[in-house]
C-alpha cells in the first residue's frame, strides 16, 4: 500500500456526491466551449467561459485541499508523520500558484 493509499480519506457520501455533481457541470461547461469553438463564437465570450471553468476547477481542488489538511494532514501530525504530509502539502501549494 502506498503512501498515499496509508492515507485518511474521510469523505462522506454527500461530499463525494456533490463533488462529482460540481465536475459533471464543469464537463457541461467544457463541452458548451468546444460548442462555441465550433460554431465560431466571439472569442471574449469564449475567453469568460473558459474563466468561468477554471473558477470551478479551482473551487473544487480548494474544496479536496480543505478536507487533506483537516483530516489526512491533521491525522499526520497526530501520529508522528507531520512533517512528510506538510511538505506534500507545500508542494502542492507550489503547483496551485504555478497556474
Amino acid at each position: 500500500m502506498s503512501e498515499h493509499e496509508q492515507m485518511l480519506n474521510p469523505k462522506t457520501s454527500k461530499e463525494k456526491e456533490k463533488m462529482k455533481n460540481r465536475l459533471k457541470r464543469i464537463e457541461g461547461q467544457v463541452r458548451g466551449i468546444q460548442n462555441m469553438i465550433e460554431n465560431d463564437r466571439y472569442c471574449i465570450d469564449i475567453l469568460v467561459q473558459i474563466s468561468a471553468v477554471q473558477a470551478a476547477m479551482q473551487k473544487v481542488a480548494f474544496n479536496l485541499l480543505e478536507n487533506h489538511t483537516h483530516h489526512c494532514v491533521a491525522s499526520a501530525i497526530k501520529s508522528g508523520e507531520g512533517k512528510e504530509a506538510i511538505e506534500e502539502l507545500l508542494d502542492v501549494f507550489k503547483r496551485f500558484s504555478k497556474s
